[in-house]
């Protein structure tokens, strides 16, 4: 009988030590992880490019993700990218590419932390805060630094730098894709749009004409459905006759200017300031604008900025070529453009966001001049490109901040214009918070919409009504026409 006690003495003492140490496994999803400060709390199925330890963030219940991904091993050119999941059921939300345009300027300084991002650049440069009409509320959001030479974005081979335009930069954003969908398999097959403003207005729809042309091989599909495009690039003529005649009907430019302008300039040619009069006209005009923000008339430029101060002009600095229609660099600036600097130069930032190793530091910039000036291939229309999408029957939402004079509402306008589109839902306001956030209008293939008081980053300028609309384009609804 002692014995028998014994045993049952031991096997219990055994049973209670293997119940002390025993650690059940963690089974959590990652997207229900937190973080505070960017440290991480409780994590799986990390893929080496978490986000944990970012300087100053705030507290968050969704997971982030930065790095690089390759897209060509000869050349080691190699794009860097900022993803964040949908702060709530990122399983059933579909994927955002988001593209910022210049071209040269960088979707990490302006879209994800200036405009649609759930991070701001705090006002000193130093940290963050959070953005309550984060466009990841809608959908899970990727940010590309595209192409290579913007922001973090590399190539070990020099003679890259001197190739790049518009075919490179879409090649290379397709094979960003095919090759960040091996580092996030579950989102290969899910719904994607493609959105971008400014010069993106040509990146996107390129990248969009690419997907689909090769979505003809199963192996590769890409399930596109639509594309979103804010104050964006379309058609170099309409684009300055619009900004020129923007100008005027804002008094920004006298009517003599004006009339020189619409006498002497042909912006259909190649080279239209082959005429003195129209270049001297023109000149004209960037010399009114570089007096106020052309990006934003009524809101006050950045005189804070001690560089930019000494290098106001940048605001409209042109190029000219006779190979190609003259550009002019698209970002957004007040202040923000030199907090975003101060931010990402700063070691512990770099290394967080895996772009260093917090001691050999790239040289970040919003906007790389080089790259704009050295452009070699820029489309002079995409309104081909818009045909072709339309009739694969992709969604095609584009919008306006009607007080940018940049790529103003009237370019937009003119460009759209030339499509000559069957009109399915006449002109009329769209509301939000019972107020007239802009107007719209529905074609057969295409919904174009105004924004009411916003510059050429409308999030920055409206970033609620914003979200409503980005919600709505997802949904596939009408922006709201009551109140």
């Amino acid at each position: 009988m002692d014995n028998i006690v014994l045993k049952l003495t031991s096997l219990y003492t055994l049973l209670l030590l293997l119940f002390l140490s025993y650690k059940p496994a963690l089974s959590f999803s990652s997207r229900h992880s937190q973080y505070w400060g960017g440290e991480r709390i409780l994590s799986s199925g990390d893929n080496g490019d978490l986000v944990t330890n970012l300087p100053g963030q705030p507290r968050v219940d969704f997971q982030h993700y930065a790095g690089y991904v390759t897209v060509n091993e000869t050349n080691g050119r190699a794009l860097f990218y900022w993803f964040y999941e949908a702060i709530t059921k990122p399983e059933d939300k579909p994927l955002v590419l988001w593209l910022n345009g210049g071209p040269g300027c960088s979707s990490v300084g302006y879209g994800a932390t200036q405009e649609i991002g759930p991070f701001l650049v705090d006002t000193d440069g130093h940290g963050l805060k959070f953005n309550n009409f984060s466009w990841n509320k809608e959908a899970n959001m990727l940010f590309l630094e595209s192409p290579v030479g913007v922001g973090f974005s590399y190539s070990n081979t020099s003679r890259d730098y001197d190739q790049l335009g518009d075919d490179l930069t879409a090649n290379d954003a397709y094979s960003f894709l095919h090759n960040w969908f091996l580092k996030f398999p579950s989102y290969r097959t899910k719904t994607i749009y493609i959105a971008g403003e400014s010069y993106a207005g040509k990146y996107v729809p390129e990248l969009a004409e690419l997907i689909h042309d090769r979505n003809k091989d199963p192996s590769l599909y890409i399930d596109l459905k639509g594309i979103l495009l804010g104050n964006p690039e379309t058609s170099d003529a309409e684009d300055w006759m619009g900004l020129v005649d923007y100008a005027w009907s804002h008094a920004v430019i006298s009517d003599e200017t004006h009339q020189i302008i619409k006498t002497s300039c042909d912006f259909n040619s190649s080279d239209p300031w082959r005429n003195e009069d129209c270049s001297q006209a023109v000149d004209e005009v960037l010399k009114q604008y570089n007096q106020i923000d052309i990006y934003s008339l009524y809101t006050s430029v950045c005189f804070a900025s001690t560089a930019r101060s000494e290098d106001q002009s940048t605001q409209t600095s042109m190029k000219l070529s006779s190979k190609m229609m003259p550009r002019m660099l698209g970002g957004y600036d007040p202040c923000l453009d030199d907090y975003a600097k101060t931010f990402y130069n700063k070691p512990d930032v770099q290394k967080a966001l895996h772009a260093s190793d917090g001691h050999n530091l790239k040289n970040w910039s919003i906007c790389n001049n080089k790259i704009f000036y050295d452009w070699a291939d820029s489309k002079p229309s995409v309104i081909p490109i818009y045909k072709k999408l339309i009739s694969a029957g992709l969604r095609i939402w584009v919008y306006s901040g009607d007080t940018d004079g940049r790529v103003p509402v009237l370019s937009t306008r003119y460009s759209l214009g030339s499509l000559a589109l069957p009109v399915t839902k006449s002109w009329r306001p769209w509301y939000h918070e019972n107020e007239v956030s802009g107007w719209f209008e529905e074609y057969e293939g295409l919904t174009f919409a105004t924004f009411r008081g916003a510059g050429h980053a409308v999030p920055c300028f409206k970033p609620s009504n914003s979200l409503a609309f980005f919600s709505s384009f997802l949904n596939g609804e009408s922006p709201p026409s009551t109140k």
